[in-house]
């Protein structure tokens, strides 16, 4: 059975930083594209970022650029967002997703994801 776990969320003062983990199981972890998207209350849920199996970043949400920075780390099954300046319209839910295909969907929506974790919360006061 294949899990995915996020951590690494909490309450955070505007300008400050957080780092976010996601660790897999049940599957070949290098062998995917992974994903970070995001959902705020009220809202759809975003892309944030992607990067494909040998760690190069492919995409970025645009606005995030320069703030947020994707990685992996193989050889310990875990995917990371380290975000800095945080803005209290990063205020969400965190999701981490298994990508099926070599550069993961933009959209939500799309069906081209296998697994997602069931979130981190971020929360940023102003």
């Amino acid at each position: 059975q294949v899990q995915v776990v996020e951590s690494g969320g909490g309450l955070v003062q505007a300008g400050g930083s957080l780092r976010l983990s996601c660790t897999t199981s049940g599957l070949t972890f290098g062998d995917y594209a992974m994903g970070w998207f995001r959902q705020a209350p009220g809202k759809e849920r975003e892309g944030v970022s992607c990067i494909n199996i040998s760690g190069g970043v492919i995409w970025y949400e645009d606005a995030l650029r320069g703030r947020f920075t994707m990685s992996r780390d193989n050889a310990k099954n875990t995917l990371y967002l380290q975000m800095t300046n945080l803005k209290a319209e990063d205020t969400a839910m965190y999701y981490c997703v298994v990508c099926l295909y070599k550069v993961c969907p933009l959209s939500a929506s799309d069906t081209g994801f296998r697994t997602w974790g069931q979130g981190t919360q971020v929360t940023v006061s102003s």
